[in-house]
């Protein structure tokens, strides 16, 4: 039996008590809390003395770090990035995905397949399954997304078929001009970020949600109307609220308004201070609510190498005082991780216990695996991140091992 005990520890995000307690985890998962000073024979004891205990951080959009690509990363490259994640504080991710050649797909949906079945022993943060962005997006509002793998809908009748490439089960009918489908994987969670105004988003919408996929909104300019299609097709999330998407307007609802006003969609922000001005972030996450809003890094892969150029999906990217940008003048997504985004909000004001929510608990309901990840209770998982007073991480945990 492998056991570890946390002596007093703080611990944040089930409720906004923050005494000192003692935490007994075995085999990986948390069994039993107590107040009371004891030892517990055979378990490796650990002073978490002045330290705040949160829930592991989970990523559900990351492009990449320390100079690898998701797009172009092999399962060596991945580990790369979840080593790098977890010292960080994140303990799950969902690797993202740029539009891309179907040949690519292919590869990329292998080698998370690879890193899937080897990482749970390994000290990195676990991939819990992969994030298509911006496949079926609007050119009108690509970003720094290459339009030019843009694809549209074109028929919802058959059946899932088994790529005898890549050894996944993918929906065929989920194709450009009917070619190839989006390759899946063995396991894990499918999620894909489309604009709804494009051609046949609707039906794509109802068939993915049919077979579990999480459905988010986003690079979109849709009116409202068809934001309500999306959203009684099954569309209940927003991806990088704000970001590639119209805006707030006293005339005009817009996405963001649209998403702000509907009480059962949910969104994600990036927390860098740089695609949203910080008094918006705090405005946003108080009208929304805590309770329905996650923090993202959308990181690439220069993340954690400094300023500089990099190329990046075809082009130059720079990186300057901590703000990318492309060839086209767009932001290409950002150079942070969760960490740097739960110091931003807990700047902002927000509480551990809010931080926590939006960095954890509310990431690991959208990817519907919170009754194993997400907050530190009996019976999860043991993945959780030890921070200072400033903010630091002291230790992550996954799974039980101090990784």
């Amino acid at each position: 039996m492998d056991s570890v005990l946390l002596k007093n520890a703080r611990l944040v995000g089930a409720s906004d008590d923050s005494s000192p307690v003692s935490l007994l985890i075995v085999n990986g998962k948390f069994v039993e809390t107590f107040t009371e000073d004891k030892n517990i024979a055979g378990a490796t004891t650990i002073d978490a003395a002045g330290l705040r205990l949160l829930p592991g951080f989970i990523d559900v959009h990351n492009h990449g770090a320390v100079g690898v690509d998701v797009n172009v990363a092999d399962t060596d490259g991945l580990l790369e990035i979840g080593a790098y994640l977890a010292k960080n504080g994140v303990t799950a991710w969902l690797p993202t995905l740029v539009p891309d050649s179907d040949e690519n797909y292919v590869r990329v949906i292998a080698a998370i397949d690879k890193l899937m079945a080897i990482h749970s022993d390994k000290p990195v943060a676990q991939a819990l399954g992969v994030h298509y962005e911006g496949v079926f997006a609007s050119e009108k509002m690509c970003g720094a997304l290459r339009p030019q793998y843009f694809r549209k809908f074109r028929d919802s009748s058959s059946d899932l078929v088994v790529s005898e490439d890549a050894g996944t089960t993918k929906p065929r009918e989920i194709t450009q001009n009917g070619v190839m489908s989006l390759p899946t994987l063995k396991k894990g969670v499918h999620m894909t970020t489309l604009a709804p105004e494009v051609e046949g988003s609707i039906d794509l919408i109802r068939e993915l949600c049919r077979r579990d996929w999480i459905v988010s909104i986003g690079h979109t300019r849709a009116d409202t109307e068809t934001l309500n299609d999306a959203f009684a097709a099954g569309a209940r999330h927003m991806t990088h609220f704000f970001n590639a998407m119209t805006g707030l307007h006293h005339r005009e609802v817009g996405v963001a308004g649209w998403g702000l006003a509907n009480k059962e969609v949910t969104f994600d922000m990036i927390a860098d201070g740089i695609h949203v001005h910080p008094q918006m972030l705090e405005f946003a996450c108080r009208t929304k609510s805590p309770e329905k809003v996650s923090l993202i890094s959308d990181s690439v892969a220069p993340t954690g190498l400094g300023d500089g150029s990099y190329q990046l999906w075809g082009e130059t990217i720079t990186v300057e005082k901590g703000r990318t940008r492309n060839e086209r003048g767009s932001i290409a997504g950002s150079v942070i991780t969760m960490l740097d985004a739960v110091r931003q909000m807990r700047g902002l004001g927000f509480s551990d216990h809010e931080v926590s929510k939006m960095a954890a608990q509310n990431p690991a309901k959208l990817l519907g695996c919170f009754q194993e990840r997400g907050s530190i209770e009996i019976g999860k998982r043991a993945d959780l991140v030890g921070l200072d007073d400033e903010g630091n991480v002291k230790f992550t945990m996954i799974g039980g091992k101090v990784v």
